[in-house]
């Protein structure tokens, strides 16, 4: 496994946590809360963006208009279904979902939320640390490397690990801050 490999897959974790804080409410309307949501459209799970425009007319509102005016009820029934815990009002052409302003206990809870998507980026990163050490270990037994540079691999390896682990730190507290900040 190359280093150029290993630092892609730990960039693509932090990514990915990325995205899943994208989803957690900061108390401003954001078209990203509904990204996890998932539309039966026709016996198939169709993410909420592929099946309407989504826009945020004010701080405070969402607003949905599907393409098809079937998928209305259908997009209005998976996000009162879902976890984002947003009302859906529907006037019969487009879907409006008012954001509440945040509870200090909600804000809270979304904190908490985050630290364990921050986690399960950390998570993703040291399996990638360890795919790769066992990769360069494999290497040394089969005599391809040295002790030297199987040693020398592994500790660019812990450095590019804690490089992208203090990546995930630095995105966790912007968004602590941005959940906190009223």
């Amino acid at each position: 496994m190359k280093l150029a490999d290993v630092e892609d897959h730990m960039q693509k974790a932090v990514e990915a946590t990325q995205r899943s804080f994208n989803t957690i409410r900061t108390g401003r309307a954001n078209a990203s809360l509904l990204d996890r949501i998932m539309v039966d459209y026709y016996g198939a799970p169709t993410p909420i963006k592929s099946l309407a425009n989504i826009g945020t007319p004010d701080a405070s509102t969402i607003s949905i208009q599907p393409f098809d005016r079937q998928a209305l009820n259908l997009i209005e029934k998976a996000i009162s279904l879902s976890d984002v815990g947003l009302v859906p009002n529907n006037d019969g052409s487009i879907i409006r979902l008012n954001i509440p302003p945040l509870t200090s206990e909600r804000r809270q809870e979304f904190v908490k939320m985050a630290g364990k998507f921050a986690e399960e980026g950390k998570v993703a990163i040291r399996n990638v640390r360890r795919d790769a050490v066992d990769s360069v270990r494999k290497q040394e037994k089969s005599s391809e490397i040295s002790k030297d540079e199987s040693r020398d691999l592994q500790d660019k390896v812990q450095k590019l690990t804690d490089k992208y682990i203090a990546k995930i730190e630095e995105v966790l507290a912007a968004k602590e801050k941005d959940i906190v900040k009223v």
